[in-house]
């Protein structure tokens, strides 16, 4: 039986064969095997389940800390949806899942299933509702995802979101400034515990009672960006918090067009009031003809969902113009795309400190991804490793937000196409949509390749 501590002393030294902890907090994994096979369960269950507070603390604590040393990082999707908008990528869905119960057990499952279809992209959220009935508070669920991601063997990002942190309209006509708090509340919440997707929903909000769709969707327009604005004023340094707004609630009319865009106009216009120059919405959720539950049958059968793709076809060609002029490009202003999977690589600062000397699989890559902070390698080290090129020399691409001319000289004249320059994030776009390297996930890179 899985152990369950009950004190931080008997939690460590439970631990012992998996990590060490240095007196300056430094965690190591010493045995990823017993890291996955035995330590992620003991941290998981110790957290959901010890009796001593202390000892819950320090499981959330190393649960973060565990999977950032096994490689595992929370977050955002915003430029993964950013790359969609630019048609960087098509063909690709990210699911969302709502674990209400056994999260461990089920996220591993979920990851495990994903890293044998060679995904990436999956969204593991929690409505502000669930909480409530599940009794999980954000870093109770963060803890479960970040655990399960240890005992998967998962590498790379990992993606948490709020889902529908939602303005009840009951409570909110009663008490508007209390539900609003209750929502700036949860969203630190969110933040403080590693989310980095958050979906605001004060669709519940929309008066159709007044004579224009702006006016309808005025209040909507103003809560969201006011939830909008506090979570970039709160949001780690180097990170876009992927935030979703909505405009049509589960089981009413489907959304139009004319809904959309005064959604989107009005949020950005309010946006820019509160906090001049924020970066806006990743994602508006609409409505396509489901429900909650479905709808059931006089005879116990639950009626057909009378979905329109349409209503998806002719909102997302509106969205993404609308996409594409608040973000810049991929979102690289902070961010630079980056995958787990086939051939999309992150070149780390440690690596090139050592010449390169064990990034073999450089060779084959369709984006080399220096990070700007990184030391430039010495000349020729990327170089040598950029020669195996794939059907038209797409295993020689060097992509590098930054101004150090050093790299040129340091590939030696063997990439195809190289970016070094202030003006990298449309480079990058354009040379992603070139070469049609897969975006399978996202993140910020100075999680992804080690830097402070």
């Amino acid at each position: 039986m899985t152990t369950i501590a009950s004190s931080p002393h008997e939690l460590l030294a439970a631990l012992r064969p998996s990590l060490s902890l240095a007196p300056d907090s430094t965690l190591t994994i010493i045995d990823a095997t017993s890291m996955r096979r035995e330590g992620a369960a003991i941290i998981a269950w110790s957290a959901a389940f010890s009796a001593d507070e202390a000892t819950v603390r320090s499981a959330q604590w190393l649960a973060r800390s565990a999977a950032a040393a096994s490689g595992i990082y929370s977050a955002s999707a915003a430029p993964l949806y950013a790359a969609r908008a630019a048609g960087a990528y098509e063909g690709l869905s990210v699911p969302a899942i709502n674990l209400r119960a056994q999260v461990f057990d089920m996220a591993r499952t979920a990851l495990e299933c994903a890293t044998s279809m060679g995904g990436a992209a999956l969204i593991f959220e929690l409505a502000r509702s669930e909480q409530t009935y599940t009794y999980q508070r954000p870093v109770d669920y963060a803890t479960s995802i970040y655990a399960a991601a240890i005992a998967a063997g998962w590498h790379g990002p990992l993606f948490i979101q709020g889902d529908h942190y939602q303005f009840v309209a009951k409570k909110y006509a009663a008490d508007p400034d209390a539900v609003a708090a209750e929502i700036a509340r949860a969203c630190r919440l969110a933040v403080d515990a590693g989310y980095r997707n958050i979906d605001i929903d004060a669709s519940t909000l929309v008066d159709l009672s007044h004579p224009t769709v702006a006016a309808q969707q005025r209040v909507n327009v103003e809560r969201s960006a006011e939830a909008a604005a506090l979570i970039r004023s709160i949001e780690p340094s180097g990170v876009q918090i992927s935030i979703g707004g909505e405009i049509g609630e589960v089981g009413t009319n489907n959304s139009t067009e004319e809904e959309l865009t005064a959604y989107l106009d009005g949020f950005d216009a309010e946006l820019a009031r509160l906090h001049p120059g924020a970066r806006g919405l990743s994602k508006v959720s609409v409505q396509t003809g489901t429900s909650h539950g479905g709808i059931p049958l006089p005879g116990g059968g639950v009626a057909e969902v009378a979905l329109d793709f349409g209503v998806l076809e002719r909102l997302g060609a509106r969205a993404r113009p609308a996409q594409l002029g608040r973000e810049d490009a991929l979102g690289l202003g902070q961010q630079l795309p980056l995958a787990r999977g086939e051939r999309l690589l992150g070149v780390a600062q440690r690596q090139i400190a050592n010449d390169l000397g064990d990034l073999t699989d450089v060779a084959g890559a369709d984006l080399v991804l220096v990070h700007p902070e990184a030391a430039a390698p010495r000349a020729g080290a990327l170089g040598d490793l950029l020669t195996e090129d794939g059907e038209d020399g797409v295993g020689a691409l060097l992509i590098h937000h930054a101004t150090q001319t050093e790299l040129v000289d340091a590939i030696d004249g063997n990439a195809d196409d190289q970016v070094v320059g202030d003006d990298a994030d449309r480079q990058v776009l354009d040379l992603v949509t070139k070469h049609g390297a897969r975006l399978d996930a996202v993140d910020d890179p100075r999680a992804v390749l080690g830097i402070d």
